[in-house]
């Protein structure tokens, strides 16, 4: 996870840890930083202002001879990358469900991405989250585009003994979101999760779909799949459904075979949204929760 990336942080750590600090000695190491950081799928906009955070942070900075400067130039990294993440905790999923169950409601959630980004398998990892904090999860089969993806969902379904909620292929995806919200107040289910439809961002009726689906169903969150392994593109796609549908919070899937680790800094920083889960494996026990110290920590600890 992150390999490269990490390689190449430690590699300017060391580097800068055995140069002064003044920003003579910065500048061709804050440069080598920045195209380190462009080289691994972070944007120019973001690298730039990590590098700017970076700087600030060391130039000028006294240390003591006996002192390590590898540490603190280790802590000055991270601190900067931190500096241009949108924290996670701003999107508190398990709290927004037991404050929507104390007020007698179920807590809607919508989920949106391409096709490929492993929109489905996520809805099923985040159904066994639920699951295991004693929270009751109905399905809503939106995608009623794409052959195959109601039965992709009913088999995540009947491996987690959830109900689905389905219409027939072709059918008003916007439908289908109300009757999963009408079945769940009349069952008392605390949360319902909405399938949609994988579409390119650049498809004008897909998208109109997505923002009707969103008008008639009103979800307290939605959440943008998003897959860490095509880098920039990623971003782009962000951008485009944000200012088109818009959304609250990011999953990034397929991370643990992401050696670059670039779009987890630059999605976050670009739409102001956090990302509040990444996708570490195909089991459903694979959805681990993201933060700015835990990506940090993977980037530069010592492991």
């Amino acid at each position: 996870m992150f390999d490269k990336l990490k390689q190449g942080l430690k590699g300017l750590v060391e580097k800068i840890s055995k140069t002064g600090l003044t920003e003579k000695d910065l500048e061709p190491l804050i440069w080598d930083l920045q195209m380190q950081l462009i080289g691994n799928d972070v944007s120019v906009q973001v690298a730039e202002k990590v590098c700017e955070e970076l700087k600030s942070r060391l130039k000028g900075m006294e240390i003591s001879r006996l002192g390590d400067k590898s540490a603190v130039v280790k802590n000055a990294l991270m601190e900067s990358i931190g500096a241009v993440m949108t924290n996670s905790n701003d999107v508190d999923l398990l709290k927004g469900i037991a404050e929507a169950k104390k007020q007698g409601h179920p807590y809607l959630i919508m989920f949106v991405g391409i096709n490929g980004t492993g929109k489905t398998t996520s809805i099923a990892k985040v159904t066994h989250l639920l699951q295991r904090n004693d929270y009751s999860v109905v399905l809503a089969s939106g995608d009623t585009y794409r052959a195959g993806a109601i039965e992709q969902l009913e088999e995540h379904a009947r491996r987690l003994e959830v109900k689905v909620i389905k219409h027939k292929y072709g059918s008003d995806a916007a439908a289908v979101g109300f009757d999963a919200v009408q079945h769940a107040k009349a069952k008392g289910i605390d949360v319902v999760l909405i399938d949609t439809a994988g579409r390119m961002q650049t498809n004008r009726n897909l998208m109109d779909e997505l923002i009707k689906i969103k008008r008639v169903v009103q979800p307290n969150l939605t959440i943008m799949i998003l897959d860490s392994l095509i880098g920039n593109d990623a971003t782009e796609q962000a951008l485009t459904f944000n200012k088109t549908v818009g959304f609250d919070a990011v999953i990034l899937t397929k991370i643990d075979a992401d050696a670059k680790g670039g779009s987890s800094l630059s999605v976050s920083y670009l739409t102001g949204k956090p990302v509040i889960y990444v996708g570490i494996g195909q089991g459903y026990d694979d959805l681990q929760p993201f933060d700015v110290g835990w990506f940090a920590e993977k980037l530069l600890g010592d492991s």
